[in-house]
Order: C-alpha cells, then sequence, then structure tokens
C-alpha cells in the first residue's frame, strides 16, 4: 500500500502518513469541535434535502419570474456548475497545501478539511460534509449567488445542493468494500487519486473536468 505523503509545515520536517482502512482520524482535541467535524451520512443528507425543499418552496412562491423553463434552464446550469466547483475547490483548496509548501496554515486547512478523510478514506462519518461546517458553507456560497442572480437564487441553489448530493452519494458508493458496478469507473479514478496519484483525478462525480484540465491518471 502505498503512503500518502503530507508536508508538516513550519519547522516540522515533512513526513509520510500511511492510509489506514480501518479505524477514524482525530483533528481537534476539544471534544465539541471534533464532534462537528464528523456525522453518519443520512443525517447530513436529511438536512440538505429539506434544506433544498425550502429553498424551492420560496423560489415557487416569490420568484420573479415565472417561467417554468427558464427555471429548469438554471437548475439544470447550477447541475452543471456544481462539477466545476467540486473540481475546482477538491483540487485547489482541498489540496491547498501543495500550492504553499512551506505554509503552516495551508497545511492545517487541507489536513482538516481533507487530509484526514485521505488518511482514513473508509471513515464512514467524514464522508458527507457534516451539518454544521457544511451550512456555514452553504451560508457563505447563497450570500455570493444571490448578489449575481437575485432571487434565482432560490432556483440555482437547489440545484448547486442536489448536485453536492449526487456527488456525495457517488463518494460514499465508492469507498464501500463492494463498489457498484456501475459506478466502477468513478471507484477506479477516484482510488487513483487516493493511492497512487493525490495530484491527480480530481473529479469524483465527473472525469470530465480533469479531461479538460489535464489531470487524468495516466490511461495504464
Amino acid at each position: 500500500m502505498r503512503d500518502l505523503k503530507y508536508a508538516k509545515k513550519g519547522e516540522e520536517a515533512m513526513e509520510s502518513t500511511e492510509i489506514k482502512n480501518q479505524g477514524q482520524g482525530r483533528i481537534f482535541n476539544n471534544k465539541v469541535l471534533e464532534l462537528l467535524t464528523k456525522a453518519p451520512a443520512p443525517v447530513s443528507a436529511t438536512i440538505y434535502i429539506a434544506l433544498v425543499v425550502g429553498l424551492l418552496y420560496i423560489a415557487y412562491s416569490k420568484a420573479v419570474d415565472p417561467s417554468l423553463l427558464t427555471a429548469i434552464a438554471v437548475f439544470l446550469g447550477a447541475l452543471l456548475f456544481w462539477t466545476f466547483f467540486e473540481y475546482v475547490f477538491h483540487r485547489y483548496i482541498n489540496h491547498l497545501d501543495e500550492f504553499f509548501p512551506e505554509s503552516k496554515i495551508a497545511y492545517t486547512i487541507a489536513h482538516t478539511i481533507h487530509g484526514i478523510h485521505h488518511e482514513y478514506p473508509r471513515d464512514k462519518e467524514r464522508l458527507m460534509m457534516p451539518p454544521v461546517p457544511g451550512l456555514i458553507i452553504v451560508g457563505m456560497l447563497y450570500l455570493g449567488f444571490l448578489l449575481i442572480l437575485g432571487p434565482w437564487v432560490y432556483v440555482f441553489m437547489p440545484g448547486f445542493m442536489i448536485g453536492y448530493l449526487i456527488y456525495a452519494s457517488v463518494h460514499i458508493a465508492v469507498h464501500k468494500r463492494k463498489v457498484p458496478k456501475i459506478l466502477k469507473m468513478q471507484y477506479r479514478h477516484h482510488a487513483l487519486h487516493h493511492y497512487k496519484y493525490p495530484d491527480k483525478a480530481f473529479g469524483v462525480s465527473t472525469t470530465f473536468w480533469d479531461r479538460i484540465f489535464g489531470t487524468m491518471p495516466p490511461e495504464k
């Protein structure tokens, strides 16, 4: 089994962290903060689905343009935009320490939000964003999209979040020991990212953006 290397920044030397296919890592010493970093996937999914339903209700009751075709176009556009966001966030935020190898802050951010998953890839409570940090991120994205889209944010955000839920479902499935046949390609792609090429294969729900930006693993 190949070790993934994570840099201990500042005065600490770079050291390798062995991938552990059993157990659960710890991020914070504080029990409350540590509890907020993990949650069973069904709990997180239920909260996000409830939020999607609430946003769609607001869109139905308050959207300025009543055009159903426009609403469908915005919703589907948000689904597609999610795949791009997924790739960019995974490549540049989750692996921030790769771009700032001497920064202890970059290492801490990357390890907290993603590195712990690389170390314990089968930890079921960290395969999906837990509710508290997830809702904080959703709130920040909502404010950003609101400035750009106005009332149509109530259609765009549900599409974007459905995209995330699809991604999360694929992510959970490919980390199971028995992967559904329909997801064999995604499983291989994501397994190569975890175990052989941490600097490639950033897409989970689709390989499209890896192909566009040249981060596909070697064909063989």
